[in-house]
C-alpha cells in the first residue's frame, strides 16, 4: 500500500464543454480532436513545470509547484486551443473549461485527493467554454504577476466545504492569439512569452467592433442630416443619437479589459440617463435618483472585488 502524505500544491482541472454532444455527432473525429488537444495541453503543462496526474473521459487533472506557472499554462493552453478551434466549424469546436485552486491535498502514490481537488473541479465546472476560473487563494498569488484581467464571480458553493469559495474569472480577451503557444515560447526554459501572449489577447478588440462603430456613426450622421434638412426649430435627432452612443459604449465595454465590465455597464447607463435629463431639462435634475441607485450598486460591487 502506498504511503500517504500531505502537500500544498496548485491543482489544475480541465474538461470539454458539450463532450457528450460532440461524441454523439462524430465519435472518431471527437476522439482524434481530444487526443490532439490533450497532447498540446500536456506539453504546455510540462513546459510550465506541471505534472499531469490523471485523465478520464474528457477530463484532465494536473498539479504545479508554482501558482503563477499554473495560470500561465492555463492561459497558454486556451490560446493554443483557440487557434485549433478557429479552423473548425462552430458546432465542432472542442472548448475546454479550466479551474485552478491552491490547496492542501493528500498524496497517495501518483494521485492526489481532498477538498483542494474538489474545489478545483467545482471551479472548472463554473468556467465558461474556453475560459478559466481560479480560487481566491490563486488570485492572491497571481494578481500582480500575470498580465491578464480578473472578474470577481462571488462565492461558489462546494460539497463538504461549509463556506463558499470566492472565485475569479481570468479575462484573457474575447479574441485570442491564434499562434500556437509552442511557436511563441521558443526554446525551453523560463521565458515571459506566455505573459506577453496573454497581454496581447487581453487588449484585442471585439471582432467586428470597428464595423459596428462605423455603422452607428453613419446612422447618427444621417439622422442629424435629416433633422437639419427638415428643420422646424427642434433638434429631435439628439434622442436617437444618444441611444446610438449608449449602444456603442456598451459594445465597447464587451471587449475592454481595463475596467470591471458590469460596473462600467452601470456607469454607461447612468450617463445615458443624465443625457436624457439634460435633453429634456425642465429645471429639475431627476436623474440624480436613478444615478444614486446605480452608484450604490457600483460601490457594493467594487467593495466585493477583494
Amino acid at each position: 500500500m502506498s504511503e500517504t502524505r500531505r502537500k500544498l500544491t496548485t491543482i489544475f482541472c480541465a474538461d470539454v464543454q458539450d463532450y457528450t454532444r460532440l461524441m454523439g455527432a462524430d465519435e472518431e473525429g471527437t476522439l482524434a480532436s481530444l487526443k490532439r488537444c490533450r497532447e498540446a495541453m500536456g506539453r504546455l503543462i510540462e513546459s510550465h513545470g506541471g505534472r499531469v496526474i490523471n485523465t478520464w473521459g474528457d477530463g484532465l487533472i494536473a498539479d504545479f509547484p508554482s501558482v503563477v506557472e499554473a495560470v500561465r499554462a492555463a492561459v497558454d493552453t486556451q490560446n493554443e486551443l483557440a487557434g485549433f478551434n478557429a479552423r473548425r466549424p462552430a458546432d465542432g469546436r472542442m472548448l475546454f473549461r479550466i479551474g485552478i485552486n491552491l490547496g492542501d491535498v493528500i498524496v497517495e502514490g501518483d494521485d492526489i485527493y481532498g477538498d483542494g481537488v474538489n474545489i478545483a473541479a467545482r471551479l472548472q465546472t463554473s468556467a465558461a467554454a474556453g475560459g478559466i476560473v481560479i480560487s481566491s487563494t490563486v488570485y492572491d498569488q497571481v494578481r500582480n504577476k500575470v498580465a491578464v484581467g480578473f472578474e470577481f464571480l462571488g462565492p461558489l458553493m462546494v460539497k463538504n466545504v461549509d463556506e463558499g469559495v470566492p472565485s475569479y474569472a481570468v479575462k484573457i480577451g474575447d479574441a485570442r492569439d491564434e499562434t500556437p503557444a509552442a511557436e511563441r515560447s521558443g526554446p525551453a526554459g523560463p521565458q515571459p512569452a506566455p505573459v506577453m501572449a496573454a497581454a496581447k489577447a487581453e487588449i484585442t478588440p471585439v471582432p467586428g467592433g470597428r464595423r459596428l462603430y462605423g455603422v452607428l456613426g453613419v446612422i447618427a450622421a444621417v439622422l442629424i442630416g435629416i433633422n437639419f434638412l427638415s428643420w422646424q426649430g427642434v433638434f429631435w435627432a439628439r434622442f436617437p443619437v444618444l441611444a446610438l452612443a449608449v449602444v456603442a459604449a456598451l459594445a465597447w465595454n464587451r471587449g475592454q479589459t481595463l475596467f470591471n465590465r458590469k460596473i462600467t455597464s452601470l456607469a454607461i447607463v447612468g450617463l445615458g440617463l443624465a443625457g436624457i435629463n439634460l435633453f429634456t431639462w425642465t429645471g429639475q435634475f431627476w436623474a440624480v435618483w436613478p444615478i444614486l441607485g446605480i452608484a450604490a450598486v457600483m460601490g457594493v460591487r467594487w467593495s466585493m472585488r477583494r
